[in-house]
C-alpha cells in the first residue's frame, strides 16, 4: 500500500514554503518519524517526518520548489514494514549515518551543512546539550579540515612557480570576486517588514542613560546562589524585562497597536526578545511575561537561545508579541535607533555598558552607564509618554527595589 507525503498545514500568516533539502532519495528505506525533507518558511525551518516505515517510491517536488499546505511531496510504499536484509551500499551507509538509532537527532541547519559537505557526523564532537551537534561544531570541523589540507609554505612556493601566465583581465577578475545568491525566505521577510515599518509608521526615537551600578551589585551578590537554585545564570535581560513590564503597565498606549482606524490595547504582556541567528534576525516571544519571575524569564531566554542556535524554534515561539527588546550591546553597539517590529508601536534598544565619569552629589565618580533607545510610532504614542516610559525603566533599573517590592 502507498501513502502520500504531504506538506503540513501552515499557519494562517504563512502562505507557502520553500523545499530546501531532501534527505532521502527514491528507493531508500525510511523509518517512521525519520525526517524526509526540510521546508523553509518566512520564520522557521520545518521538518517533514515519515508517517510510517517503508520505501520512498516517488519524489514529486524537487529542491527549491515553492509548496503550499496539503501539497503532495512524495509517495511512500509501506507494504514492507521491515528493512531489507541485504547489505547496503557504501553510499547508503554514509547516508544512514545521519539517522543511526544511537545518534542524537540533527537540527535542519546542521543536517544541511553535513549533507552539502558530505561529512560523517559520527566523527565530529558535539558540544550541545547531551552531546548534540551544533552548527558551530560542524563549521569548526570544516575549518580544521581546511588547515590540514592547506599546503606547506614550500609547497605553496613550488605551486606558485608552476602557475601558467594569465592575462591582466583574469587577475583583475580574481581580485574582485562576486557571488550572486538568492535571499533566504527569512532575510526577504525581515527586509519586507523593516521597509513596511519605515513606510507605514511615524517612527521617532528618544534616548536616555541608566546607571547600572545597583543592578550589577545585586547580580554579583546573588548570581551564584541564583544559579545553584534555579540552574540558570542570572543575566541583565530579566531586569530589563521586569522594568519594561512595569513601564508598560503605567503607559498602556505603548503596549497597544494600530489596526486601520482602531487602536487595540492589549491587556497582556507578550515581550519579544530579538535574537541573531545564522539565518538572520528572529524575535521569539515571552508570552505572559508579567507572570514569570526572574528565574522563569532567564530560563525562557536561555531556551530561546539554544533553539535558535539549533534551528529548532517553532511558530508558537515566534507568534504574537506586544513589545520588543533588542540588545545591540552584546555586539558592542554604543547607540542605535531600533526599527519597529510591526504591528507593535514601540521597541526598546539596549547597548553596551561602559564606565563613564558622572556627577553624583557634586562629585565626579566613575559609573557603569548604558544608553537606552526607545523607538515608537508617533501616530499612537506622544513624546511625553515615550519619554516618561523610558524614565520609568531608568528608575526601575537604578533602584531595583522597585522591581522586587513592586512599588
Amino acid at each position: 500500500m502507498s501513502i502520500d507525503i504531504l506538506v503540513p498545514q501552515l499557519p494562517e500568516s504563512v502562505s507557502d514554503a520553500t523545499l530546501i533539502t531532501w534527505h532521502k532519495q527514491v528507493g531508500d528505506f525510511v523509518v517512521k518519524n525519520e525526517n524526509l525533507v526540510d521546508l523553509e518558511t518566512d520564520k522557521v525551518v520545518l521538518e517533514v517526518p515519515a508517517p510510517e516505515s517503508g520505501v520512498l517510491t516517488q519524489i514529486l517536488k524537487e529542491d527549491g520548489v515553492i509548496v503550499t499546505g496539503g501539497e503532495i511531496l512524495a509517495v511512500l510504499d509501506i507494504q514492507s514494514a521491515q528493512k531489507p536484509v541485504s547489505s547496503p551500499s557504501p553510499t547508503e551507509q554514509s547516508k544512514a549515518t545521519n539517522f543511526n538509532g544511537d545518534d542524537i537527532p540533527l537540527s535542519p541547519s546542521v543536517r544541511r551543512l553535513i549533507h552539502e559537505n558530505t561529512l560523517d557526523p559520527s566523527i565530529i564532537k558535539g558540544t550541545g546539550k547531551n552531546g548534540r551537534l551544533t552548527k558551530t561544531d560542524v563549521l569548526e570541523h570544516l575549518d580544521q579540515q581546511a588547515e590540514i589540507t592547506e599546503p606547506a609554505p614550500k609547497e605553496k612556493e613550488q605551486s606558485q612557480i608552476s602557475i601558467p601566465l594569465v592575462t591582466s583581465s583574469t587577475i583583475a577578475s580574481n581580485l574582485r570576486p562576486e557571488q550572486r545568491v538568492p535571499m533566504t525566505r527569512l532575510r526577504a521577510k525581515v527586509a519586507e517588514r523593516l521597509l513596511q515599518a519605515q513606510q507605514n509608521a511615524a517612527m521617532l526615537t528618544t534616548f536616555n542613560e541608566v546607571n547600572m551600578q545597583n543592578v550589577i551589585d545585586l547580580r554579583n551578590q546573588y548570581k551564584t546562589r541564583f544559579e545553584q537554585k534555579h540552574e540558570v545564570k542570572l543575566g541583565f535581560m530579566s531586569f530589563f524585562v521586569k522594568a519594561s513590564i512595569e513601564a508598560l503597565k503605567r503607559f498602556p498606549a505603548i503596549n497597544a497597536s494600530i489596526d486601520d482606524n482602531d487602536i487595540i490595547y492589549h491587556g497582556y504582556y507578550d515581550l519579544g526578545i530579538a535574537v541573531s541567528t545564522p539565518r538572520g534576525l528572529i524575535v521569539p516571544v515571552l508570552h505572559d511575561a508579567d507572570q514569570l519571575d526572574f528565574a522563569g524569564i532567564e530560563k525562557s531566554i536561555s531556551d530561546f537561545g539554544a533553539k535558535a542556535k539549533a534551528g529548532s524554534l517553532t511558530y508558537d515561539d515566534l507568534k504574537g508579541g506586544t513589545f520588543t527588546i533588542t540588545n545591540g550591546g552584546v555586539f558592542g553597539s554604543m547607540l542605535s535607533t531600533p526599527i519597529l517590529n510591526p504591528p507593535q508601536c514601540a521597541i526598546l534598544g539596549m547597548h553596551a555598558i561602559k564606565e563613564r565619569a558622572v556627577v553624583e552629589n557634586g562629585q565626579i565618580v566613575i559609573r557603569p552607564i548604558m544608553y537606552l533607545a526607545l523607538s515608537y510610532d508617533h501616530r499612537l504614542v506622544d513624546g511625553r509618554e515615550a519619554v516618561q516610559f523610558l524614565v520609568t525603566i531608568k528608575e526601575c533599573l537604578e533602584s531595583p527595589a522597585h522591581l522586587l517590592l513592586n512599588i
